[in-house]
């Protein structure tokens, strides 16, 4: 390190100490981004890049290509719009059951009750579980001869076909991915809890003011930083759901389960022949719309912080 110092001077430096970061995310992060940018401009179902021809913007065209937007059935990919308006309803009741789940048990767990660690680890046991582990779980579970059934049978009620109709199916893929993921949330909402210093509930107390005054009064608002981190993780994470749901459901009955991202790897990687330029050209369009997300709700916390 000496010489190196000697060498680039005590300026330059952190840069050496960066480097290996810094290419790893050139790597493994911003490359691909750019590859991906060159294959939405190209076509064919050739993978080498000397292999593609350019075709501009007729990617994007091709997915816009619609006669009425209120109707997937009369867009030349329709089964995209289908994938787009189910991460529509998706999200926002995954991201709100989430977080509302997730601020509870955190509040739960925040208590000065017994066997609270080891509550803590049984809510964030799923996170360290594969989701395929996860998927494949719950459809031993909701199958036509599985746990669940079993447990209607004995109680003498008729069995149900959970994953096969489409608003049950739906449903179902919300409660296992919430499931999945929700111990991860709650651990850091519970860090935020724990940050809010206790002399302003001792405070409250004196002045008798009763639980839901307490939790809109103080809870929430010196919450809201948390809140927000979790927010925008818990949007980013449930777009990007592909895993659970494609070993529980696989996007059906039909397409009623079908998000985004697993019609990306679909129409990249599973249907013949595979169509990387439109597959490449639809995760853009994903990426920008979190990005542009993403900045609009900084932007908010961030006026509103300034207030």
């Amino acid at each position: 390190m000496r010489g190196a110092q000697k060498i680039l001077g005590i300026k330059r430096m952190p840069w050496v100490f960066l480097f290996p970061n810094l290419a790893a995310v050139l790597f493994f992060s911003l490359l691909p981004v750019f590859i991906n940018i060159f294959y939405s401009a190209t076509g064919s179902d050739r993978l080498y890049p000397a292999d593609r021809p350019y075709v501009g913007a007729a990617n994007y065209e091709t997915l816009f290509e619609c006669g009425s937007y209120l109707d997937p059935s009369t867009c030349s990919r329709d089964l995209f719009w289908r994938a787009l308006g189910n991460t529509l309803i998706f999200v926002p009741v995954q991201v709100a059951a989430m977080i509302g789940i997730a601020l509870f048990t955190a509040i739960c767990l925040n208590r000065d009750i017994r066997g609270r660690g080891f509550f803590r680890g049984i809510f964030f046991f799923p996170v360290m579980l594969s989701p395929v582990v996860v998927a494949l779980t719950w459809q031993w579970i909701l199958q036509r001869n599985g746990a669940l059934n079993g447990l209607l049978t004995a109680l003498g009620l008729t069995p149900v076909n959970w994953l096969v109709f489409p608003n049950s199916a739906f449903f179902w893929s919300v409660f296992v991915t919430v499931w999945a993921h929700m111990g991860f949330f709650t651990i850091i909402l519970l860090a935020g809890l724990q940050s809010i210093p206790r002399d302003v509930y001792e405070a409250a107390k004196m002045d008798a003011a009763n639980p839901w005054r307490v939790f809109t009064r103080i809870t929430l608002p010196m919450l809201k930083p948390t809140l927000l981190v979790v927010f925008i993780l818990c949007v980013i994470r449930s777009v990007q759901t592909f895993d659970e749901l494609y070993v529980l459901t696989g996007g059906g009955p039909g397409s009623a389960t079908i998000l985004i991202v697993q019609y990306i790897y679909e129409i990249g990687f599973a249907i013949q022949p595979r169509n990387f330029g439109l597959a490449a050209a639809a995760s853009l369009l994903l990426g920008a719309v979190l990005l542009v997300f993403t900045l609009i709700q900084l932007r908010l916390a961030r006026g509103k912080s300034y207030d």
